[in-house]
């Protein structure tokens, strides 16, 4: 018994040493534009796929039925979401084929509302996508979940709508085409 603990520590040690030194060579291709391997791709699927699902279990969703709370939440997405995940109507744009993972399209799909809080809180590490929790409260975070429950209805005409409706997101400083206000109002002033 005590030969086979030293064997398996030994063997731990060598897999240890070879990750750590295939790692520590720089070999794997880290960039964007080169695919991981399937085997690579469909362990970090499921490592995401899992973490997200485990972390927002115990998550309470309020009621997401308020006409105002999803108002806002169509500023938010407007404002934050559409220059990855699209709005109804909207082509490619020069941005998301260099992501990848590719973004989803959140006008295609309804996400789970449990799931949807918790990315757009925590964002998801090695991806585009930030944690917008350190710079939005739960009760806007919130907002975004109701908008993208009723998204996947809408047409490019009822988004455009809601929009243009919508309060402005005032954490971003940006109206609603992405134009920077306080740096338009300095390029006026010299």
């Amino acid at each position: 018994m005590k030969r086979l603990i030293i064997t398996f520590a030994i063997l731990c040690l060598v897999v240890i040493a070879g990750v750590g030194a295939f790692v520590w060579s720089g070999v794997y291709n880290i960039g964007a534009d080169d695919h991981h391997t399937k085997p690579v791709y469909a362990l970090m699927q499921a490592l995401r796929e899992r973490s997200i699902e485990h972390h927002a279990k115990d998550i309470v969703v309020p009621n997401l039925e308020d006409p105002q709370l999803i108002l806002k939440g169509a500023g938010q997405y407007a404002a934050m979401c559409t220059g990855c995940h699209l709005a109804p109507g909207m082509a490619e744009n020069e941005m998301r084929p260099g992501l990848y993972p590719k973004p989803p399209q959140l006008s295609k799909f309804r996400p789970d509302q449990r799931e949807a809080f918790w990315v757009i809180k925590h964002g998801i590490k090695m991806s585009a996508m930030p944690a917008w929790g350190s710079s939005h409260d739960d009760a806007t975070i919130w907002s975004m979940v109701a908008f993208l429950q009723k998204l996947p209805d809408m047409t490019p005409a009822q988004y455009k709508d809601i929009v243009a409706k919508a309060p402005p997101d005032e954490d971003m400083d940006m109206d609603m085409s992405g134009h920077d206000h306080d740096a338009a109002e300095h390029a006026h002033e010299q």
